[in-house]
């Protein structure tokens, strides 16, 4: 079950990717500085760092009032929860 070690290590890492993410483009936007761009936090999200990035809305109160992200990361959250449930039923449970 090598595999789901990487696996779970893989999601940790986009997962703390993300949420430092969202807290850099917040301590940014505070600033009025440069902003990391919305097609570089979906795609952090998107590859594994969904619930991360969710966390980082809540801790951060970052892009929660963007209709795109209320919406698109939970999904995206939801997404990788269902990804991961099968790989572990594929991988540990069945047969």
């Amino acid at each position: 079950m090598e595999i789901l070690k990487f696996y779970a290590a893989y999601l940790a890492v986009m997962c703390l990717l993300a949420f430092v993410l969202c807290g850099i483009d917040k301590w940014k936007a505070q600033r009025g500085r440069w902003r990391v761009p919305e097609k570089t936090l979906f795609l952090a999200a998107g590859l594994g760092g969904a619930w991360g990035f969710l966390l980082g809305m809540a801790v951060f109160r970052h892009k929660t009032k963007h209709r795109a992200f209320r919406i698109g990361i939970p999904l995206l959250a939801a997404l990788w929860l269902a990804i991961s449930a099968w790989m572990v039923w594929r991988l540990l449970l069945r047969p």
